[in-house]
């Protein structure tokens, strides 16, 4: 436009298209900008298929990914043409001519705003809700595997008589495909509503007519299919009531059917049913009648029946007929519960027996004797002594043992033996220089295994090592010893490049070493490097010279990790353990198939009924759940992963569970049969924790088979608190090697105790054969005790120990200065009729960072202990002192030659010298002065050798009447008073 002013004009400005070399370079930006978008997307899916592929597992990945694509498409596709077909055939059934209403005239503004887009704007709609409906029917991809591979569980339902398998596989996806046609004609009725509006089909405000006839014919078909699909769910809820989660008397997460349900709430969704299915079809006869009369009284009888048939009358029948008789009316119900919980968690076969609780004999020594062969008492707990490992074999601060210890067996001499066992593992806060170099190339793996007996302290109270010192050495042999997989490895490492890891050190200094497996994802190729990269947010891996031909980038590197990446469908058990098989550290892995579809079996949540005060303190122990609420279980996969490669293998243990059946058709070749198990692993193989836990919990109440008692609670049984500190959370299960009452010889099992509900006394004990490959594997016994009799409970027998008066004045001596007690394990052994407690207590002080085992508590039918060993204390308990000679252990530290003779000089002298060292050593542990406590022991030490050596030289010579020379007897606890046989006054 020209200028009009009649000013003078000033320089014109010239707005137009941007120069062609900001044209190109905004172009350049933007194409950039949009490939290093789909590179980025493209690094995580390439980084996860080299991950699966690495690990031989690629066919879960492309399972996986086929089916999570193939339910988008095919779902996002339905819903998408069902909207847009809907949008489509509304415009098409507009009116020609639309009256000329104020409504009409405002609405006019919009059509031809829209008009020109008309196409991009249903393209667009229809786009988003298949977006967004692909989405979620994607995320379904477990209940659509599940559905197309399902294996008959050869069980029936007692209602409806259908395989199990048709509530844990098919349902759940009917279940799914009808919510999916409920969102679809939903969106279907608005999308239509809103453009037969927009068009004039429907008026609010006009004159005349609300609806057209096509209007009306059109919204009528789509309500009577929604009416339709209500009356399909009403039919399906018949079948989900064998499924449904209610509260019901002395047991939470109740399924199945009751009294009210099969008497008033099966009928009742038979009738609406049958309610729906006309009123669906009058809407339908609206596309003939062009009238919406008859359906709505149809959709108003529909309603009206919902409420009193489905709601008023159950409500009814449970008011007046089932409350006054609950017992009788509701027995016949809860018997099909008991006995379907007891089939989905395995527990069917638990063996209850009746247990005195008291002893069925006097005879001391007798009971004494009985100890070694009922029980290989575990005085070593994993629970408390990890510093004590870490203090003793850490030997440089970037290693590092877990928080919790675990404890396996392993044959010495030809006999098994109950061993706590550790991984010295990389610990990358202990690494003092910190950079990226040195946390992702030099340290890079842990090494060795650290191992103690389990049944045995050394005269320091300090654990007796079987495996130790760096590089490992001992009873287990030659094996692989870097950790390059373990549960502390959280980080990636770039291994068996240009750059050089530290290996371990020694006396002559560091020693390096270059990855030589199989592990992790070669690097040398550059898109793999660029990949991982943007992967990892790290770019230095794209151009740093440390990597090289030959690296190897190592990531996903905890057992439960792994397993649960080439395994998204089972549950991970929280306890992943190591073992030394073949040559080689395994870490074994239990895992769980569950399904939350079981008929008539109570529902459990896994996080609550596994945890306890081990898992409340070490989030690393807890279950790695995919479904948290199930009602069926089982360990129906044992899994490794080599600690060195890295390799998971996964292994068929429950050869009939129909769940891992399954998915075993769904992921072929992916668990190997339960043949392939060699002997040497086997022989580490063990029942779970995770299940032993969930099994007790339901037997608190599932133990009694008789409907009448479940019901009128008195047979409810509790887990206790953990009675060794004040957390507060349930006691965890033991392992121990031990003899049940109808068993004949020791084995190694899985423990618990139970108490009345809201009461301390001990109403039961129960164990699990824990090892696997013998024939009596899985078998749980109960002890149930009387009713009538008050035993003490593992909270009651810890405060009678605390109470008496001579046990608390010596917990107060040890606890003096800046010492700190720590109780282990409380465990219980079922002996001669009565219970055996044995409690090792453990100090902390003195300077010392670490527990050292100090003390044992015993009690066993009201008699109570507290000594330095366990076979003293045993000893006292029993009141039959000598009557079990203690067999020669290096580590029990025990003397059990007879005394030597004091006719020599040169022994009279020295034993004189031992007890002013005894002496000493006494004073100065009562003034709290460990400095001189020190001295006296190495002076009392000394003094028995010179003892030792002159009585060996006079028995040589013939002198000294030719007794057995004399062994260092066991100094006396730095912070307890010594036991009369370890005191040189008994020499």
């Amino acid at each position: 436009m020209p200028d009009r002013g009649g000013g003078p004009t000033g320089p014109r400005i010239r707005v137009g298209r941007p120069s062609r070399r900001v044209r190109t370079l905004l172009m350049t930006l933007g194409v950039l900008a949009v490939l290093g978008m789909a590179f980025t997307m493209f690094a995580g899916f390439w980084t996860d298929w080299l991950w699966y592929r690495s690990v031989n597992y690629s066919s879960v990945f492309t399972t996986t990914l086929w089916t999570k694509i193939g339910l988008f498409f095919v779902f996002g596709l339905l819903m998408a043409v069902a909207v847009g077909f809907n949008i489509w055939l509304a415009h098409r059934l507009r009116p020609p001519l639309s009256a000329m209403s104020m409504e009409q005239q405002s609405l006019d503004r919009y059509r031809m705003g829209i008009a020109p887009y008309k196409k991009w704007l249903l393209f667009g709609i229809t786009a988003l809700v298949g977006l967004i409906a692909g989405a979620s029917a994607s995320s379904q991809w477990r209940t659509w595997l599940m559905w197309v591979n399902g294996v008959p569980f050869g069980q029936k339902d007692p209602q409806f008589q259908l395989d199990v398998a048709f509530y844990a596989f098919d349902l759940p996806w009917y279940r799914f495909l009808l919510g999916f046609g409920f969102a679809a004609t939903i969106l279907s009725v608005i999308a239509a509503a809103l453009t037969h509006y927009l068009y004039g089909g429907l008026r609010i405000t006009s004159p005349g007519a609300r609806a057209t006839a096509a209007a009306t014919g059109h919204l009528s078909v789509l309500i009577g299919i929604f009416v339709a699909l209500k009356a399909v769910a009403y039919w399906l809820d018949r079948y989900g009531l064998a499924v449904k989660s209610s509260d019901f008397k002395a047991t939470d997460n109740w399924t199945g059917l009751r009294y009210v349900d099969a008497n008033a709430y099966l009928p009742a969704k038979t009738i609406l049913f049958c309610i729906a299915v006309i009123c669906a079809l009058l809407f339908f006869a609206t596309i003939w009648r062009r009238t919406w009369q008859l359906p709505l009284i149809g959709f108003g009888l529909l309603v009206l029946s919902a409420i009193l048939i489905g709601g008023l009358y159950p409500a009814i029948v449970q008011k007046f007929q089932v409350q006054p008789n609950e017992q009788a009316k509701e027995a016949p119900y809860v018997a099909k519960n008991l006995k379907a919980t007891r089939d989905a968690y395995g527990i069917e076969g638990t063996q209850v027996t009746d247990y005195s609780g008291t002893s069925n004999t006097e005879d001391a020594a007798k009971l004494r004797n009985d100890v070694d062969s009922t029980a290989s008492i575990r005085i070593m707990d994993p629970n408390i002594v990890s510093p004590t490992f870490q203090q003793l074999q850490q030997m440089r601060k970037y290693y590092a043992f877990p928080t919790n210890l675990d404890v396996d067996r392993y044959s010495a001499e030809g006999k098994d033996q109950d061993t706590v066992i550790g991984l010295r593992e990389l610990n990358y806060a202990g690494i003092d220089k910190q950079n990226w170099i040195n946390n992702h190339f030099r340290y890079t793996h842990g090494y060795g295994v650290v191992a103690a007996k389990g049944t045995t302290a050394d005269s320091e109270g300090r654990p007796v090592f079987t495996e130790s010192d760096l590089p490992s050495k001992g009873q287990l042999g030659t094996y692989q010893q870097r950790i390059y997989y373990g549960e502390k490895t959280n980080t990636y490492s770039i291994v068996g490049g240009p750059q050089k890891e530290i290996d371990y050190s020694d006396d002559s200094g560091e020693k390096t070493y270059s990855y030589e497996g199989k592990g992790g994802i070669n690097l040398a190729n550059p898109i793999n490097r660029a990949a991982y990269a943007v992967a990892l947010n790290e770019p230095q891996i794209l151009y740093s010279g440390a990597i090289g031909e030959g690296s190897r980038i190592l990531y996903n590197r905890t057992p439960k990790e792994r397993v649960e990446a080439v395994a998204p469908w089972l549950t991970i058990d929280g306890d992943a353990y190591p073992a030394v098989v073949d040559g080689k550290i395994q870490w074994i892995v239990d895992a769980y198939t569950t399904t939350n579809g079981y008929p008539y079996a109570s529902r459990t949540t896994l996080g609550t009924t596994t945890a306890d005060s081990l898992t409340a303190t070490n989030d690393q122990r807890a279950v790695v759940a995919q479904q948290n609420q199930v009602n069926y279980i089982r360990n129906s996969v044992k899994a490794t992963v080599d600690a060195y490669t890295g390799e998971v293998k996964l292994y068929q243990w429950d050869t009939q569970d129909p769940v891992l059946k399954t998915w075993m058709k769904a992921f072929p070749d992916t668990v190997e049969p339960r043949s392939e198990i060699s002997n040497s692993l086997m022989a580490h193989l063990r029942y779970p924790q995770d299940l032993f836990k969930v099994q007790r919990e339901l037997l608190t109440r599932y133990h009694v088979k008789d409907a009448d008692t479940f019901l009128s609670g008195s047979e409810v049984w509790q887990v206790p608190d953990d009675p060794t500190n004040k957390s507060g959370d349930a006691v965890p299960p033991y392992y121990l090697s031990m003899k049940m009452p109808d068993q004949k010889e020791q084995a190694f099992s899985l423990t618990t105790t139970f108490t009345p509900n809201g009461r301390d006394n001990l109403s039961a004990f129960m164990s699990v054969d824990a090892e696997a490959g013998t024939g009596g594997y899985g078998k749980i016994r109960i002890l149930k005790l009387p009713t009538s009799t008050t035993v003490n409970g593992p909270k009651q027998v810890q405060s009678q120990f605390n109470s008496e008066q001579d046990i608390a004045e010596s917990i107060r001596l040890l606890r003096g200065g800046d010492s700190e007690v720590e109780y282990g394990n409380l465990l219980t052994v079922p002996l001669n009729g009565g219970l055996l407690y044995v409690e090792p207590v453990y100090v902390r002080g003195g300077g010392l960072k670490y527990p050292l085992l100090r003390k044992v508590l015993v009690s066993y039918g009201g008699n109570t202990a507290f000594e330095d060993t366990l076979d003293q204390a045993l000893n006292k308990v029993f009141g039959a002192e000598g009557s079990a000679p203690t067999p020669p252990d290096e580590g029990e530290g025990e003397d059990t030659t007879p005394p030597p003779t004091a006719d020599n000089p040169t022994v009279q002298e020295a034993l004189s010298d031992a007890q002013k060292a005894f002496e000493a050593g006494q004073e100065a542990l009562k003034n709290n002065d460990w400095e001189a406590y020190g001295r006296a022991q190495e002076d009392l030490e000394e003094a028995l050798k010179r003892a030792e050596e002159a009585q060996s030289q006079a028995g040589e010579t013939g002198g000294g009447g030719g007794n057995s020379s004399p062994k260092p007897t066991k100094s006396p606890s730095p912070t307890g008073s010594p036991s009369p046989t370890s005191s040189p006054n008994s020499s």
